[in-house]
């Protein structure tokens, strides 16, 4: 019994396994890999009190966090963090513009040849947007959009699979009370994709377990 609540309290405050699902993050995260999230970093709730443990350090732009998105609150989802309060983002032919300045992302990766084009969720970033660009159609789109400014307590995310990464771009901002844990190591990650029979014991990406997430 008291190994159980042991295990429930160091997952409910302090580290807690995730596994990656989807191909957003492709590049730094596969589909198939299990990492271990720091939950102390941001200061973790504690369940059924509704009180939460003071912060040990703030979010730095850069980092891969989990979180619960705002349109799905009861999912976990693992972006990078690419804007600040206070930052003003922009988007132009793929490249991401922090501040005025062309950001240097080789943890980014564009796949998709195929064109831009616009689109109809994006358009809630108009409320945000810098207030010399406010004159005009705002046509926000995959590749091309803003400048817009992060407002105090909100972050932006970003997946580094760019072309297939639905993310802030599309869903909006992510409050700082939703933030929950930094991404730290790879402690276990197969090929799911692989047609192989029993993929999680032949499959396994050896090289990968025990890696620090960057």
């Amino acid at each position: 019994v008291l190994a159980l609540v042991i295990l429930v309290v160091i997952r409910a405050l302090v580290v807690e396994a995730f596994k990656i699902p989807t191909s957003s993050m492709e590049g730094t995260l596969l589909a198939g890999d299990f990492l271990l999230v720091n939950k102390a970093v941001y200061g973790a709730e504690i369940p059924g009190l509704g009180l939460t443990l003071p912060a040990l350090s703030e979010p730095v732009r850069g980092e891969v966090i989990v979180f619960n998105p705002p349109h799905e609150p009861s999912k976990h989802y693992v972006k990078r963090l690419v804007g600040l309060p206070g930052d003003t983002l922009a988007m132009r032919n793929k490249q991401l513009y922090l501040n005025g300045q062309a950001m240097r992302e080789p943890y980014a990766r564009h796949s998709d040849l195929a064109g831009d084009a616009v689109h109809p969720g994006m358009t809630w970033q108009s409320r945000f947007l810098l207030e010399s660009s406010r004159r005009g159609r705002y046509r926000p789109s995959r590749d091309n959009w803003g400048p817009l400014v992060v407002p105090q307590e909100n972050y932006f995310m970003l997946g580094d699979n760019r072309d297939f990464s639905l993310d802030s771009r599309y869903w909006g901002l992510v409050e700082a009370w939703r933030l929950e844990g930094r991404a730290m190591f790879f402690y276990f990650s197969y090929d799911r994709d692989s047609p192989e029979r029993l993929s999680w014991i032949r499959e396994v990406r050896w090289d990968r377990i025990g890696r620090r997430i960057r």
